[in-house]
């Protein structure tokens, strides 16, 4: 079995989370098995390996889970893109719609500096919301987007066009 399928049948279908009508891609079972975690993380990093990248950026929270391992193996920093008022420090913001809400995402303002090459991870592409407003916290610092990265795309939410103006290097394991 590829890396693909033991991604796709891990993954928990939650109906009606968080709100009726939606189907939730549930990573969890991921995490109980660290083996394919492993196997995750090391895929990544050869994904990113010789990819001129200078920093790892991922969004809150499950954003954390494959994005800080992938930064530590590449030997890269790790940047945190939090809900806002999570970080401590002076920070920048940048305020978007989510596909049931909006939100606030923040990130501090000596994390990223000029021209550096910023790859964003998250666990999940859906309208492409909390990924276009990484990228813009990125471009705001001065900062380029390297590439995207997901463990799953919910390709039927065309959440990728979002992105495209930032790069065309987008990835993930696991399309729906």
């Amino acid at each position: 079995m590829n890396l693909e399928e033991k991604i796709r049948n891990s993954i928990r279908d939650v109906v009606d989370f968080p709100k009726k009508g939606i189907v939730f891609k549930d990573i969890t079972p991921i995490m109980m098995n660290p083996k394919l975690s492993n196997e995750i993380v090391d895929a990544l990093y050869e994904q990113y390996k010789d990819q001129n990248i200078d920093i790892v950026a991922g969004i809150e929270s499950r954003g954390f889970l494959f994005g800080y391992p992938l930064a530590m193996k590449l030997g890269l920093p790790f940047v945190l893109i939090r809900k806002k008022g999570k970080l401590p420090y002076d920070k920048i913001s940048y305020d978007y719609d989510l596909e049931y809400g909006s939100a606030t995402i923040e990130m501090h303002t000596d994390a990223v500096g000029h021209k550096q090459r910023v790859l964003i991870h998250d666990d999940l592409l859906a309208t492409g919301g909390s990924a276009n407003a990484a990228a813009q916290l990125i471009d705001k610092s001065g900062g380029e987007v390297a590439g995207f990265n997901f463990l799953v795309s919910l390709d039927f939410l065309n959440g990728q066009e979002k992105l495209n103006g930032f790069t065309n290097n987008i990835t993930n394991f696991v399309a729906y």
